[in-house]
């Protein structure tokens, strides 16, 4: 199932994980959440639209796609659970809680987005980066 260089399977599993893992997380952190966006329930669900969860599972399959290619640079042998997670962890230092920390600064919204949201990513590459480093690329 691997295709120039990339496994196709894990690349799907660990997008449709960290989906998933999101859907968890933020339904246990939905009051938070919308206090830290200062948005009322009823305006949240009066906006429903599929339109970002179509843009969260493609946004989730580049994801991967792009982490296993990480991933898959550290060279033969290299491939693995833990490696899977650590690059997780280094690309979530380097470019995801980092870009969050920026935009939410100059858009002036609440720390407590910042960590709720930076929580998430965390999870979604860490979940991501170990099904990739254990599936291998």
């Amino acid at each position: 199932m691997a295709f120039a260089g990339i496994n196709h399977l894990a690349v799907l599993i660990a997008a449709v994980a960290g989906f998933a893992f999101g859907a968890v997380y933020y339904m246990g952190l939905s009051k938070q959440w919308r206090a830290a966006i200062g948005m009322a329930k009823d305006a949240l669900a009066a906006n429903r639209s599929p339109v970002p969860f179509v843009v969260s599972i493609v946004a989730l399959l580049i994801m991967a796609w792009v982490l296993a290619g990480g991933i898959g640079h550290l060279g033969p042998g290299q491939v693995t659970l833990k490696n899977g997670v650590i690059s997780a962890l280094f690309m979530w230092l380097g470019f995801v809680i980092t870009t969050l920390a920026v935009n939410y600064s100059f858009g002036q919204r609440r720390p407590l987005l910042t960590v709720i949201d930076g929580l998430h990513w965390l999870g979604v590459l860490v979940i991501q980066g170990a099904i990739i480093g254990a599936m291998g690329v």
